[in-house]
């Protein structure tokens, strides 16, 4: 039997953080790895394991403490420990050198036979397509755990999507720089993961970008202290409670109900906010009068306690949908809109999309009337180029853009999202559909890009078959104009002799009536229905 001190290990940097949680008691049986205490700061949590097996004889820390790397955490008693002769002879088969005639073949295969070593890598934020601070929402890993290449360690989230990071490389979970609710850019480090390599080679820099970080000279950033500011975590807006004592699992209660940290009065000891806290700072605010009007001076609807009427659920709204609807009524509130309608004369054009249909399945697409629809628009927006344009220099200034990006409405259970196609009037009807079918899918997958919601110019919000006589979409500003499109369906039309049975589909044109006049739209959507109604003039 043999008794062992365990260290606070390397946390990636030297300054103390607070133990907040004791997770073992003498007499306790502990195996390898196994938490033995939480550390926490403002930043980061994380559990220091335990470097042996065996039982507790003492814990050397209480909760209140500060502890540094190198601080002793507990007395463990280890069974069958090896003795000092088997620890020299250990030593010695180490360090006894490999025979001369084997040197040439253990060269030669390098990759099979070099022993392993580990090394410290920082793993940071990848290219997420977009410059600005993105949300963290989830942390998926924690310190101590063994990650493979390619698993997820962290979950961010844009007012669209939401997306994985992935691990660059395999090993264990050193320490975590960042913390849910934080906001972080590309390059911000993630978390410090101990690397296994091959001891001639290295971590591949195609893999991890960071170089290696030494151990002892050249520490990682401390996960308790803030993030430098040129990663722009710490100049980044923020309402997570910087400053304030709250633990993870508060932070994140607090993000939940949208409670602003600094506003709660804390209970706890040493000024650390509980969740009791939470829940009675909520149940003052719920029970506190309502101002009458919001800050735009339009009076607010008053909430109604709709349990006294009957069951209900309360389900809360995702991301997405708040931010939409934010959006949305920013939109309107702010743009004058206009709607203008007409019916296009598609008889036609779904005579040839419905002949193409068995070309289509060769080609392993589906031509839908959209990819018609998109290019129609793009032809008539380079006729049109004011429904193409943005007010800019606080409406001092109109943008004409010079390229064609459409986005395109797409209804997911998450909420409405809009990617974008990008040079819709260079792209032939069937490089349409695929993108169309892949943007689609990647929406309801919630696994598009920030890029890829991005640089629209003007929207397209089609219902389909579900669509109905009409609707008035709203701007989605700082576009001009949205499209909205509604079901086809088959009506007498006059010819002048007759009433002939065609396909008329509803449309609605909104727009900002800042920039775009009536005389705008209604040449936009004239030719807009003409194009549709004789599809061989998007050849002209």
């Amino acid at each position: 039997m043999a008794q062992e001190t365990v260290l606070v290990p390397d946390i990636g940097g030297s300054d103390a953080a607070e133990v907040v949680e004791v997770l073992v008691s003498p007499g306790d049986s502990v195996d390898v790895d196994q938490g033995l205490l939480v550390l926490e700061s403002d930043k980061a949590s994380m559990e220091i394991p335990s470097s042996v097996a065996g039982t507790v004889v003492e814990v050397l820390a209480k909760e209140g403490d500060q502890l540094a790397e190198g601080a002793a955490v507990a007395v463990i008693e280890t069974a069958g420990a090896a003795t000092e002769a088997d620890s020299a002879s250990s030593a010695e088969k180490i360090q006894e050198p490999a025979p001369v005639e084997s040197a040439a073949e253990d060269n030669a295969d390098a990759s099979d036979s070099a022993p392993a070593e580990s090394q410290l890598i920082d793993v940071i934020v990848p290219d997420i397509g977009t410059d600005e601070a993105v949300d963290l929402i989830e942390v998926s890993v924690s310190v101590g755990d063994s990650v493979a290449e390619g698993d997820t360690l962290v979950v961010l989230e844009t007012d669209k999507a939401s997306m994985e990071v992935p691990s660059t490389a395999s090993g264990v979970v050193k320490a975590l720089q960042v913390e849910e609710g934080q906001q972080i850019k590309q390059g911000d480090v993630l978390l410090v993961l101990e690397a296994v390599v091959a001891q001639s080679g290295s971590v591949d820099a195609s893999k991890s970008a960071p170089a290696p970080v030494a151990a002892v000279s050249a520490p990682a950033a401390s996960p308790v202290e803030v993030a430098p500011a040129s990663q722009g975590a710490v100049n980044a807006p923020d309402s997570s409670g910087k400053g304030v004592y709250a633990g993870p699992a508060v932070r994140r209660l607090a993000r939940e109900f949208g409670v602003p940290l600094e506003s709660v009065k804390s209970s706890g000891p040493r000024g650390r906010i509980l969740k009791e806290d939470l829940h009675q700072y909520v149940s003052r605010a719920l029970a506190a009068p309502s101002s009458s009007a919001s800050g735009a001076g339009i009076p607010s609807i008053p909430d109604v306690d709709f349990s006294a009427f009957g069951p209900v659920d309360v389900v809360e709204r995702s991301k997405i949908d708040k931010v939409t609807a934010t959006n949305m009524q920013r939109s309107w509130l702010n743009v004058p809109h206009v709607t203008q309608f007409d019916d296009a004369d598609i008889t036609e054009m779904e005579a040839f999309r419905k002949s193409l249909k068995a070309e289509a399945e060769k080609r392993g697409t589906r031509l839908t009337p959209l990819p018609f629809l998109l290019k129609a628009c793009a032809v008539a927006l380079k006729h049109n180029e004011k429904i193409n344009s943005s007010l800019s220099d606080g409406g001092s200034t109109l943008t004409y853009k010079r390229y064609v990006h459409i986005g395109m409405a797409v209804d997911t259970p998450a909420g409405l999202v809009v990617p974008v196609i990008r040079d819709v009037d260079q792209k032939t009807l069937w490089e349409l559909a695929d993108e169309v079918i892949e943007l689609a899918g990647k929406a309801r997958d919630r696994k598009l890009k920030p890029a890829d919601m991005q640089g629209g110019g003007f929207t397209v919000s089609s219902l389909g078959s579900i669509g109905g006589r009409g609707f008035t979409p709203i701007v989605n500003a700082p576009e001009v104009a949205i499209l909205g499109v509604s079901r086809a369906d088959t009506q007498p039309v006059w010819d002048g002799q007759s009433f002939q049975p065609r396909l008329q589909l509803p449309l609605a044109l909104s727009y900002d009536h800042r920039v775009v006049n009536g005389g705008d739209a209604g040449r936009f959507l004239t030719e807009l229905c003409q194009l549709l109604g004789d599809i061989r003039k998007l050849l002209l």
